[in-house]
């Protein structure tokens, strides 16, 4: 059964800090490269953050030093650290294989308070 369950978001302040998690499974996971994407509202899903199965990292340019993408191959997740979130953070964050798997999980969703 294809599975993603993504875990983690909040209400956090500008400046505050969220660990997302997605648990996947095997037939998305073995795949080489996991990523996050996010979607606002009103808007089409955006890239955020890839790593590959060898911790081979890419960020989008909004998130790089700020975001940290790692994943448990044991265990089938994958975590995005995000530290000194802003107001323009705000979303819902979906993990997927990279490229997707045509399914998609409900995401958890991300709410910056400035």
């Amino acid at each position: 059964q294809v599975q993603l369950v993504e875990s983690g978001g909040g209400l956090v302040q500008a400046g505050g800090s969220l660990r997302l998690s997605c648990v996947a499974s095997e037939t998305i996971f073995s795949r080489d490269v996991m990523a996050w994407h996010r979607q606002y509202p009103g808007k089409q899903r955006e890239w955020v953050a890839s790593i590959s199965r060898r911790d081979t990292a890419w960020y989008a340019g909004s998130v790089k030093g700020r975001f940290t993408i790692s994943r448990d191959n044991a265990k089938n997740t994958l975590y995005l650290q995000m530290n000194s979130l802003k107001p323009e953070d705000i979303g819902v964050y979906y993990c997927n294989s990279d490229p997707p798997y045509p399914a998609w999980g409900q995401g958890t969703q991300v709410t910056v308070s400035s």
